[in-house]
């Protein structure tokens, strides 16, 4: 990578950690060019340059945090020898992941989030399928051998992610009756048996 390249890289991350900080501090009507080239340092023109607008910027920082998660959760899954092993290590990573997180999680369970998934699921997708595929690929894999019930992909997704997208979601609201701990006890259990043969 060329000095100009390493440049124009590191600016990139700098609007995106800025970005994510302007949101966690000020949530999503606060993402204002203003705050985000305040935050960042970054003037205008490289904040249109990079990400063609804010609305680019934000999902680019949607996008990155995605990313992670799921290469969290595809790294648990590959490690996995049981589907039933697979499942708990989800429910950790998943659970971890948002406690190490909070801020970029809250992002990521948003109604932001929700709109640009309504409205760009395909492309979502699409970039995301070098992560997706290990996933699939385990769904596939366990389904055929008669670990998990024979249930189509998206049944599956919504069984074993529902509950912990859902604990997930009050957790990151901040109500009191959350409870990460006994989440990571009892999920696990609860989700292998609705999708156990």
């Amino acid at each position: 990578m060329s000095p100009k390249q390493q440049r124009g890289a590191q600016t990139a991350e700098r609007l995106l950690d800025a970005a994510l900080q302007v949101y966690a501090e000020s949530g999503e009507q606060g993402v204002t060019v203003s705050a985000l080239t305040k935050a960042s340092g970054v003037s205008l023109g490289s904040l249109y340059h990079h990400f063609g607008s804010v609305d680019g910027l934000m999902r680019a920082l949607l996008l990155r945090w995605l990313g992670r998660l799921l290469g969290e959760l595809a790294g648990g899954v590959e490690r996995s020898r049981t589907a039933k092993g697979a499942v708990r290590t989800l429910v950790r990573a998943y659970l971890t992941f948002i406690q190490e997180h909070p801020d970029a999680s809250r992002l990521l369970h948003s109604s932001y989030a929700d709109r640009v998934g309504m409205a760009q699921a395909a492309q979502l997708r699409d970039a995301q399928e070098a992560r997706l595929s290990p996933l699939t690929a385990w769904v596939r894999q366990h389904t055929e051998s008669g670990e998990i019930a024979p249930l189509a992909a998206p049944m599956v997704e919504a069984l074993v992610m529902g509950p912990i997208v859902a604990t997930a979601r009050r957790w990151l609201s901040g109500l009191d009756d959350a409870d990460l701990d006994q989440a990571a006890r009892v999920l696990p259990e609860r989700i292998w048996r609705s999708i156990s043969p």
